[in-house]
């Protein structure tokens, strides 16, 4: 069933193939407060002017160079919903993606294009805005397969890929069942946060009669780089995050770590897990300098390894000073360094949040992490090995998820088409 008057249908698809490559303008640094103006608002311009093809080998949005705004959301589909329900809901949302992310109303109507007399096609809040980078990543989750009663509502249960399935809890979760889980995510990342809040509003409004919101969260300030040439951002302890992360030009390890491993309607995909971790800023910011490093094993000011060098210089988990290790054995970079880990790495999209004050006063702030890899496992294993993180004490995993993200889709076609064929 194709919502009514949205203009949206299978047919729509037949033959799109929009695209763009990105594009950028090129910036350089001057001295003085002028040049620095200059340089931003030269910033401003190329990221509104980055425009992402939609269709591709992959699905935008993994190795894109993160944008500085998200708005995530998990849905659910409704009951008595049909195979062919979730097939065109698929395909309205892959054609309204394909639009949006070049920078165009939902539909050819739009927002003010249409019957005077009838809703409008697009909620239109993005009028007048360029694309900005936008991307929109589509996942499937376990429940979408079957059910937690085990009813196999769309007849993919036996497609369901062994690795896709709930995380195993973890030492120090708090998870709110009202904000984990959900059939399907959509992730809208852009350089404008109303370009991404207009792709979910509208991609929810799409979904009407055949899927529901299930929970959502808005993310700022990357906390992750996915290109050499962006610089490392911070978190909101004041660390810079994502230092070795997993890069777009270093096929090797996207090969090794991030790609799913399936021939079949997964090739080409990988898996993603959110996670919503509660930071206890306000207990965070009483600690001393010198332990905020140890628990970290970065020095705050540059972000190097406390065992000596520059940002980038691999942490020597041999050094000592005064016969102590220069690097903590319970600190977040050496439990989560891969040479811990049996080598294992991820590619990281997280971003800070910040959702007001709770009910004590307090600031209700964290980082929305968000990792794609080739194996949910890889995950699992990681975070079974920070069970004795010194930063435990000071953050909440509050909310979770895990989705199967589809290669992207082929002109014409829509996200998860191999899925269904």
């Amino acid at each position: 069933m194709t919502q009514a008057g949205s203009g949206l249908s299978r047919r729509a698809l037949i033959g799109l193939g929009l695209g763009a490559a990105a594009a950028g303008v090129a910036v350089g640094a001057g001295a003085g407060s002028a040049a620095g103006v200059a340089v931003g608002r030269a910033r401003q311009q190329e990221t509104a002017a980055s425009v992402y093809d939609f269709f591709g080998i992959h699905q935008a949005g993994i190795t894109t160079p993160v944008q500085d705004h998200m708005h995530f959301a998990a849905f659910d589909m409704m009951a008595r919903t049909t195979r062919d329900d979730l097939i065109e809901l698929l395909q309205d949302w892959s054609y309204a993606a394909s639009r949006m992310t070049q920078g165009l109303d939902v539909s050819a109507t739009g927002a003010v294009g249409g019957s005077p007399q009838a809703p409008p096609d697009d909620t239109g809040e993005a009028l007048g805005l360029s694309a900005s980078g936008l991307t929109i990543t589509f996942g499937f989750g376990p429940t979408l397969f079957e059910t937690v009663e085990g009813e196999d509502r769309y007849g993919i249960a036996a497609r369901q890929p062994a690795s896709l399935a709930a995380l195993p809890p973890f030492l120090g979760d708090d998870l709110d069942p009202a904000a984990s889980g959900g059939d399907l995510c959509v992730q809208a990342c852009a350089d404008d946060p109303q370009v991404a809040v207009h792709a979910v509003r509208n991609l929810s409004r799409i979904a009407f009669g055949r899927a529901r919101l299930r929970w959502s969260q808005l993310g700022f300030g990357r906390t992750s780089r996915t290109t050499s040439d962006q610089e490392t951002p911070r978190n909101l302890f004041g660390y810079k995050d994502g230092t070795a992360n997993i890069l777009a030009d270093d096929t090797d390890a996207l090969d090794a770590w991030v790609w799913a491993s399936e021939t079949n309607w997964m090739a080409g995909g990988t898996y993603l897990v959110a996670r919503k971790i509660a930071m206890l800023v306000e207990t965070w910011d009483r600690v001393r300098l010198a332990e905020q490093d140890r628990i970290v094993g970065r020095d705050k000011a540059e972000g190097a390894p406390l065992s000596g060098g520059d940002e980038f210089a691999a942490p020597d988990f041999s050094a000592t000073v005064d016969g102590t290790d220069a690097i903590d054995p319970d600190s977040h970079v050496r439990l989560a360094h891969p040479e811990t880990n049996d080598g294992i790495r991820i590619l990281r999209r997280g971003y800070n949040y910040v959702d007001g004050n709770d009910a004590l006063g307090r600031l209700d702030a964290g980082l929305f992490f968000l990792s794609f890899q080739r194996d949910p496992q890889q995950f699992v294993t990681l975070q079974k090995r920070l069970s004795t993180d010194l930063m435990l004490e000071y953050v909440r995993h509050i909310g979770s998820g895990v989705w199967a993200v589809p290669p992207g889709a082929e002109p014409g076609s829509y996200v998860g088409a191999p899925l269904f064929a």
